[in-house]
């Protein structure tokens, strides 16, 4: 968005009177420090508003945001006044930096020199201040008090929109850009690769989209990059509506073709339940263009290949980012050690994560937790857990439930309380609902079901399937009969139309030769047109899929099958 913003006034034209100036302003690679400007008081004394105004800007280029202030302080202290692009500058710097208070301090300072309501980029700088500073309602009261207003100012707002930072609703936004066409302001591509991503959610407005579509193709008279952007923004859009065929329709009718692009259509494919299509589209890339992979297209393509290919293709796109040097980026590192362990290799998603993930973080922990969780390394799992912690990185609730569950399935109970105590207590996490399944689970596998109905009964959330589901699990012994009927009775009235429950729980009455509850339940799903929806399991060989339900002899091996099957029935039977 700082892209659409043009910084149309400049007070002073004369160019800089220093030679120094001019070289500060000109390398990029030369380092500035808090001592440049105190070095030669001759020099800056005799500094005017414009030479003021580049120093301090080439200080906020080189991050060095608080030597920018100090220059501003020395800058009031002299017989020069800060200007519009002097307040924009700090405005920008604030809004980087997420400094609300000193955005406010320079929003104060502005408004005592009498710029803001007269210049409308000043304006917009604070604006973005106070998105980037989550202060949503101070930019939007800026925005109305604006007594004229440029198409960045439009977007500006229609930016917060899209990236979650204002609370407008959909046809709150429809009707800004309806007021934005009636002040006479046209639309550009900033406010369409605003627009675009509204309709390709999946209650957005698909009708304006196609309209929006249109408008580009024969309104816009874009340059290589904002028609390579915008193309990116429709493959998305309609990627994200399954009209796959119309982005791949935009797609090829794209005269150039960069790593976004080619990444933007992979990932259609992908959105899409195409993976297949990813990898093919990935190949023709390297075919047909110059084009280099960068870390995000390894990113889409990762699944694709794992869900194509499974574990040799997951390795097969670990060597490429191997080959291209970005395997230590950490978000690459973290699809790669969940790839590995759902494939089963626990100790390549180990060696990932300590020797390639250099700069881990909560995401980086969580994945490696829950895969020793996963293949039943409980105790890893709580060892990782606390070097995360002393490691000065706050837990979340996806490492909690990480490794809670590997405490329950390795019999941690103690350990797995004491993780929630403080997880609660200590961090100050808001308990969620599959924490608590994580609990309960916990309990019940020891046995200990009184204490986990006690926890439900004492949950602040209410109790969902989850939470119910681990407590039937944990009943095993027919002693915890009325706790089990009491877990699918709950079951039942949050999920009335799923089956299971129902003959779970017949089941249950069953056992206990209770047939006159059995025939009531029966009762009650011939009367709700309720069947149980059979098994079923699946398995890839050589690209293709096989499943298979229960009492199954629709396939074609499968005489072959049972009997295998019945070989093995003989060898688990042996003592």
């Amino acid at each position: 968005m700082l892209s659409s913003l043009k910084f149309s006034k400049n007070p002073s034209k004369s160019p800089p009177p220093h030679h120094l100036l001019h070289l500060l302003t000109k390398t990029p690679s030369l380092k500035l420090t808090k001592q440049t400007h105190t070095q030669s008081p001759t020099l800056f004394n005799s500094m005017d508003t414009y030479s003021y105004n580049t120093l301090i800007n080439t200080y906020a280029k080189h991050n060095l945001y608080h030597e920018c202030f100090t220059l501003f302080n020395n800058m009031c202290h002299s017989i020069h006044s800060p200007d519009e692009f002097t307040f924009s500058i700090l405005a920008n710097i604030s809004g980087d930096t997420g400094h609300f208070f000193a955005g406010k301090w320079v929003h104060g300072k502005s408004v005592k020199h009498g710029f803001v309501a007269a210049d409308v980029v000043l304006t917009n700088s604070l604006m973005l201040m106070y998105g980037k500073c989550d202060r949503t309602k101070d930019a939007r009261k800026l925005f109305d008090e604006m007594p004229q207003r440029s198409i960045a100012s439009w977007n500006i707002m229609l930016g917060m929109y899209v990236n979650g930072e204002c609370s407008f609703s959909d046809s709150e936004v429809w009707e800004y850009v309806k007021r934005m066409l009636m002040e006479g302001r046209k639309i550009n591509e900033f406010t369409l690769s605003n627009l675009l991503p509204l309709c390709g959610k999946r209650f957005g407005r698909f009708d304006y989209g196609r309209e929006l579509h249109w408008y580009i193709v024969r309104k816009m008279n874009l340059d290589v990059d904002s028609g390579v952007h915008l193309n990116c923004c429709l493959i998305d859009m309609y990627s994200r509506r399954s009209k796959v065929s119309l982005a791949r329709f935009v797609f090829d009718q794209m005269r150039f073709r960069n790593i976004f692009a080619w990444t933007a259509m992979m990932n259609g494919y992908l959105r899409n339940g195409a993976p297949e299509e990813t990898v093919r589209l990935f190949r023709e890339m390297r075919r047909a263009s110059e084009v280099e992979p960068n870390e995000v297209l390894v990113l889409t393509l990762l699944p694709a290949c794992n869900l194509t290919a499974g574990l040799l293709g997951v390795q097969q796109t670990h060597g490429l980012s191997v080959k291209k040097g970005f395997v230590n980026h950490t978000s690459l590192c973290n699809s790669l050690i969940d790839m590995y362990s759902k494939n089963g290799l626990l100790t390549s998603a180990r060696k990932v994560f300590d020797h390639d993930c250099r700069s881990k973080d909560a995401i980086s922990w969580s994945c490696m937790i829950s895969a020793c969780g996963l293949h039943g390394n409980g105790h890893e799992a709580v060892t990782l857990y606390d070097k995360m912690v002393t490691s000065g990185i706050k837990p979340d609730a996806i490492s909690v439930v990480g490794v809670l569950s590997a405490c329950s399935k390795s019999g941690l109970v103690e350990k797995g309380l004491d993780v929630y105590s403080k997880a609660v207590t200590v961090f100050g996490l808001d308990p969620t609902v599959e924490m608590c399944s994580c609990v309960v689970d916990l309990l019940g596998r020891s046995g200990r079901l009184d204490e986990a109905l006690t926890f439900i009964k004492s949950m602040r959330l209410e109790p969902g399937p989850s939470v119910w589901g681990a407590l039937v699990s944990g009943c095993v012994d027919p002693a915890h009969y009325e706790t089990k009927v009491l877990g699918y009775k709950s079951l039942i009235e949050i999920e009335p139309e799923n089956a299971s429950n129902y003959v779970s729980l017949s089941n249950v009455y069953a056992t206990s030769r209770r047939w006159d509850y059995v025939a009531d339940i029966r009762r009650v799903m011939k009367e709700r047109n309720l069947s149980k929806v059979p098994g079923c399991s699946w398995i890839t060989v050589n690209s293709r899929t096989h499943s298979f339900l229960v009492a199954d002899k629709a396939h074609p091996a499968c005489d072959k099958i049972y009997e295998i099957l019945s070989e093995l029935v003989l060898v688990m039977k042996r003592p």
